[in-house]
Parts: structure tokens; C-alpha cells; sequence
């Protein structure tokens, strides 16, 4: 998990199973690349991924850990989860 925090007002977090750090995924013209430059930070167990997903103003989360963790706790709808070659990713923007 990565964590960017602009001016201490506007937190970025980018979310994603440790296993999927590194790989780029291809679908018809879809990329999805889980490039370790913007998610690499460091690993945290799934009440904190909660924790830092809840105070970010914006979060992209990816991979099937990730998204249920951030699914079963409410932070994201499941409609707003995509696939690109069967990954689940789901971005998070508050207003």
C-alpha cells in the first residue's frame, strides 16, 4: 500500500494484493498496470488497509483482497467494481 498525503488535507492511497505488484494486465484495449513506482509502499493487515481507505480523498484499490476488504466494509458500492483480465480494481473519489 502506498499512502501520498498533499498538504495533509488530500490523502491518495493505492491499494493492492502483494502478489499483483509489478504485473500489467491486458484486455481487448484495457491496460492495467500495477506499476510498483505508485503502489509500493509498505504491506499492512486488512484493518488498516480500512482505516487509511476511510480518511483517503481518493483510493484505487485493486486485486480480490483488496476489493472485498474495501467492499465488505462499505467504502465502495459493488457496482463500481471493474475487471481488467478477471483483476477487480475500484477507485474511490470523495468530493
Amino acid at each position: 500500500m502506498e499512502v501520498d498525503d498533499e498538504l495533509g488535507t488530500k490523502t491518495v492511497v493505492a491499494v493492492c494484493d502483494a502478489e499483483l505488484l509489478g504485473k500489467v494486465f491486458r484486455e481487448g484495449d484495457k491496460v492495467l498496470v500495477i506499476n510498483e513506482e505508485f503502489f509500493k509502499g509498505f504491506l499492512v493487515d486488512p484493518d488498516e488497509v480500512i482505516d487509511y481507505i476511510e480518511k483517503a480523498y481518493t483510493a484505487l484499490i485493486v486485486g480480490e483482497r483488496a476489493v472485498n476488504i474495501a467492499l465488505k466494509s462499505k467504502v465502495i458500492h459493488p457496482d463500481a467494481i471493474l475487471k481488467i483480465s478477471g483483476i477487480p480494481y475500484a477507485q474511490l473519489v470523495r468530493l
